[in-house]
């Protein structure tokens, strides 16, 4: 089981990236899916989720307006428009257990509720 996050890049502030992941092994369509991502000496920190449905999305509030999550039948993406030079981490992807569950928004942004991670993308913004 494997979730494959690609898309990352180095681009300049204000510029926009499209990140993508892809699940092999197994579907993810009945799994919550979300974006982590994780700077230096820091540790990884939710960006945006999205229920199994697609019909609920969750942002952090310093990418909220800024990012859009979204899935298909083929993935998950995240548009990251307006970059800033603290958009700078790894990107990763990540997808819990896949029984359809909804949960409270609070709990889209803990770890603990993903079973499933990708290896992570670089994003790297120039200031």
């Amino acid at each position: 089981v494997q979730l494959q996050a690609s898309g990352g890049g180095q681009v300049q502030a204000g510029d926009s990236l499209r990140l993508a992941c892809a699940a092999s092994g197994r579907t993810f369509s009945n799994s919550v899916m979300g974006w982590f991502r994780q700077a230096p000496g820091q540790e990884r920190e939710f960006v945006a989720a999205i229920s199994w449905s697609g019909g609920s999305t969750y942002y952090a509030d310093s990418v909220k307006g800024r990012f859009t999550i979204s899935r298909d039948n083929d993935g998950l993406y995240l548009q990251m428009n307006s970059l800033k030079s603290e958009d700078t981490a790894v990107y990763y992807c990540a997808a819990d257990e896949g029984s359809r569950t909804t949960y409270t928004g609070p709990m889209y942004k803990s770890r603990s509720l993903y079973n499933y991670w990708g290896q992570g993308t670089q994003v790297t913004v120039s200031s």
